[in-house]
């Protein structure tokens, strides 16, 4: 308790240090739905002058791209350039918009240099950022969850939306999440290259520039699609407007046009997101002695073993610290045997060697090597054991991140059945949980239904995920004998052990496939069962023969009537209670309007074919005849049957017959 006093008393020490003077790099993230241009984007944002030669200060770190002030104000000039030029146009001098402002725009056009440094003067002076860092690891889940510490590693997001395309699934997802988690976000409507006759007056320029030098007919296509994407946010409750013409950026978000191909908007996307952070979140961004770090991933590297990738967002990492880990077999300490990040390289896409560090400041991306760390769990926090601390509070406290996932998952809980699910992060697996929770409405606008959850854990599928999949085969749920694994491998083993005892494993790499391919398994479960429970499920009928309609009295039976109530299906055993419960046989088939139909519902006139294959010297006007109706013949297991498989066949009405017919036959 006393450590924990003193930990407690030491993060309120660096809290109240916190000075806006030092900012650390914000941390960006890139979302939006599948091949919406979001890797292009980050490319054309990464781009160094790697023809010239120059390392261009941009260096690919861990899970992040890292941007330092001097690439960020060389990427950001155009804007600047463009701003200048409209001033020396514009002689009224229009003031600057809200967003513009934030870092001004240089004096004049004529002091521009060839490499545009001095052009954005006023920005590097304005600029506070030291840096930025734009995550492009895939799975977005795994950043958007508010980790224990109490800050979530994602500052700012930029949602990629296709402007062909308008907002998709993934984008809807997005979305919704950062407006749970309260993170500001800019949109960027990609893909303006795409209208019509669209021309490029350079590459990388500022998207005013771009949209100056376009044809009329193009702008229009252009304003078109804008006011589609517009309406499509309105619809989420959203207020947007293009980043120039936004009055109000705290409740208005800003839409950055961009072209990932031709760079177009680029250099504005950058720009509004750094004005945007700087402007909103230098509380946040104050630099913090305390520790906050988040496992990204856990890969085996050549030569290494098996490293931590993991984001520093706050505080310091010195090689030999004492790290306290979170696994799925509880607390690990381990020493931090290195610490490695990749070098300013020529090409970001080659392999070079490490770069080790002694000490490394946040916010950073960096590989962390050490003994033991296969089975950390990727999303959980880094502490790390000081001298004045106890490795019992330490261990204590990296464990409840899994712990209040454990209790959430005991009160909002994992059922007694259920589906198994597995994830790759332990972000990623509270986004499944919660996604199976609550699927949200269809297209239609109906709920869809939550899917139970039986079993839930972090990593790759193994045997012994399979074995405790297949208990609910054993208990007779055969629909939830099926593992739902997000983003994850699958060990060979597992596979072929799962092929043995029918249990299916379905993995995807977005969550709602995860869904569409158990609803679609649900649905082929219940055909086969449908198909099977024909013959035991008999539906209520109750069939009155009209004497005038006997075409012949000898099996087979051939008579004409009225289904008084129910429904009369081929395949139907039929008997008279009245008569001693008197067997007339099985329908084979039936006419109405002299086609042959499979079934008639209550008020239809028909003519049925009746089978008695145990008496088939049963004659109408012998043992029966048109005096009391004909009662489809129920039992126990039909009932159950059509409880099971054909509840949605039947009618309210009909059901109060089954109920009916239970006391006739003295079904309990």
């Amino acid at each position: 308790l006393a450590a924990r006093q003193r930990r407690a008393a030491r993060e309120a020490e660096n809290e109240a240090a916190r000075t806006v003077d030092r900012l650390r790099a914000p941390i960006c993230c890139i979302m939006g739905h599948v091949d919406t241009g979001k890797t292009k984007l980050l490319d054309k944002i990464r781009e160094t002058n790697v023809q010239d030669g120059e390392a261009g200060g941009i260096t690919q770190q861990i899970g992040a791209t890292y941007f330092d002030k001097a690439t960020l104000l060389d990427k950001i000039a155009p804007v600047g350039e463009y701003l200048a030029a409209q001033a020396h146009r514009d002689k009224a001098k229009q003031p600057l918009s809200k967003v513009d402002a934030i870092l001004g725009a240089p004096p004049s056009p004529t002091t521009t240099t060839t490499n545009g440094h001095e052009s954005a003067s006023t920005a590097a002076e304005l600029l506070k950022l030291p840096a930025l860092m734009v995550i492009d690891t895939p799975g977005h889940e795994s950043f958007s969850n508010l980790r224990s510490r109490g800050s979530s590693l994602c500052d700012m997001a930029i949602v990629v939306v296709d402007l062909m395309h308008g907002l998709e699934q993934q984008t809807l997802e997005s979305i919704s999440m950062l407006k749970r988690k309260r993170t500001p976000f800019v949109v960027a409507l990609n893909k303006v290259d795409r209208c019509y006759d669209w021309q490029t007056p350079r590459e990388n320029a500022s998207i005013r520039e771009a949209l100056d030098a376009q044809s009329e007919h193009t702008l229009q296509e252009f304003r078109d699609r804008l006011r589609h994407a517009s309406v499509e946010l309105n619809e989420q409750a959203l207020n947007v407007a293009l980043y120039w013409e936004n009055d109000d950026p705290r409740s208005t978000v800003s839409i950055v046009p961009t072209s990932a191909i031709t760079g177009e908007g680029v250099p504005d996307l950058l720009r509004v997101v750094l004005s945007l952070t700087q402007h909103r979140l230098a509380q946040t961004l104050t630099w913090c002695a305390t520790l906050q770090c988040t496992v990204l991933e856990v890969k085996v590297v050549e030569g290494l073993g098996a490293t931590l990738d993991v984001i520093l967002v706050n505080g310091a990492l010195r090689e030999g610290d004492a790290l306290v880990l979170c696994t799925p077999d509880g607390p690990l300490v381990t020493q931090a045997r290195a610490l490695l990040t990749p070098p300013p390289s020529r090409e970001t896409r080659v392999k070079t060697e490490l770069v080790k560090h002694d000490v490394i400041e946040a916010a950073v991306g960096l590989k962390i090597t050490g003994q033991g760390l296969e089975k950390v769990v990727p999303g959980t926090a880094v502490m790390v054991c000081g001298p004045d601390d106890d490795v019992e509070d330490l261990k204590e406290e990296v464990m409840k991140d899994v712990a209040g996932l454990v209790s959430s998952l005991a009160t909002g809980g994992t059922e007694d059945r259920g589906v198994s699910v597995q994830a790759s992060t332990l972000g990623a697996l509270e986004a499944l949980l919660e996604f199976l929770r609550h699927p949200g409405k269809d297209r239609a606008g109906h709920e869809r239904p939550a899917i139970p959850v039986f079993a839930a854990s972090v990593g790759p599928v193994y045997k012994k995920d399979v074995l405790k999949a297949s208990i609910m085969a054993q208990k007779g749920h055969e629909q939830y004998a099926c593992i739902l694994g997000f983003d994850v491998a699958v060990d060979a083993e597992a596979r072929a052990h799962a092929d043995k005892v029918g249990v299916k494993i379905m993995t995807a790499d977005i969550i709602y496939h995860l869904e569409t391919a158990f609803t679609r398994h649900l649905d082929d479960i219940m055909e086969r069962k449908r198909a099977e429970a024909h013959d035991v499920a008999v539906f209520p009928a109750l069939f009155k023969i009209s004497p005038k309609h006997v075409f012949n009295q000898k099996d087979p039976i051939v008579v004409g009537g009225t289904v008084l109530d129910g429904i009369l299906k081929v395949g139907t055993p039929l008997c008279i209670p009245h008569n001693g419960f008197l067997d007339v046989g099985v329908v084979q088939s039936i006419q109405m309007n002299h086609k042959e139909v499979e079934r008639v519902k209550k008020g239809t006139e028909c003519a049925v074919k009746i089978v008695n294959d145990s008496n088939p010297t049963l004659t109408y006007g012998r043992q029966f005849d048109a005096t009391h109706a004909l009662y489809s013949k129920l039992s126990r297991a039909s009932i159950d049957a059509l409880k099971a498989y054909f509840k949605d066949d039947l009618s309210d009405e009909d059901w109060r017959l089954v109920i009916k017919l239970k006391k006739v036959f003295s079904i309990i």
